[in-house]
C-alpha cells in the first residue's frame, strides 16, 4: 500500500472510533430526549407526540431567521446534488482501477 491509502486508512479508522464514542456518549446521557414522554430517540419529531400535546412540545417560533424560506430550499437540493456528483465520481474511480 502507498503512503496516500494508509493515511486514508487511519483516517478512516479515527472517524469510526470518534463516531462510535460520540454515538455512545449521546445515548448514555440521554441527550436529545424530552423528559416526562416515553418516546424512542428522535421518533417524537415525527409520529409518536399525541396531537393535543404537540403545541406544548414543539415552539414553531423557536427559529427566527431574516433568510428566505427559498434559500433552504435551494441550498438542500444543491446538498443533494454535490452528493449525488461525489458518489457518481466514486463509483466511476471505481470501475476504472
Amino acid at each position: 500500500m502507498d503512503r496516500k491509502h494508509i493515511i486514508f486508512k487511519v483516517i478512516t479508522i479515527l472517524m469510526v472510533v470518534i463516531t462510535l464514542f460520540l454515538a455512545g456518549w449521546i445515548m448514555a446521557n440521554k441527550l436529545g430526549l424530552v423528559e416526562g414522554y416515553d418516546f424512542g430517540a428522535g421518533a417524537y419529531y415525527y409520529a409518536d407526540i399525541p396531537t393535543e400535546q404537540y403545541t406544548e412540545i414543539v415552539n414553531e417560533d423557536a427559529y427566527q431567521t431574516s433568510v428566505p424560506k427559498w434559500i433552504f430550499y435551494v441550498l438542500f437540493f444543491a446538498w443533494g446534488w454535490l452528493m449525488w456528483r461525489l458518489w457518481v465520481w466514486i463509483e466511476t474511480r471505481g470501475k476504472n482501477q
